[in-house]
């Protein structure tokens, strides 16, 4: 049995605890995923889950919650 996934993205255009939470959100609907713990200040969104996740699907949550992946 293998532990939890971590991946780490950048997300752009947070700006309150509002933000934060839509991303989370969007993150966690994500059949895979298990937790989020997103840092305002930085941009900074760590995702664990049960098995990697494709990017295209973090990259689709976040601009769901209407943010973007930060290149």
């Amino acid at each position: 049995m293998t532990g939890p996934t971590l991946s780490t993205w950048h997300v752009s255009g947070m700006t309150c605890g509002h933000c934060v939470a839509s991303v989370t959100e969007e993150l966690l609907d994500i059949p895979e995923v298990s937790a989020v713990d997103v840092t305002l200040e930085s941009g900074e969104v760590v995702v664990t889950s049960t098995a990697p996740v494709e990017p295209a699907a973090i990259e689709a949550a976040v601009t769901e919650a209407g943010y973007a992946l930060a290149r």
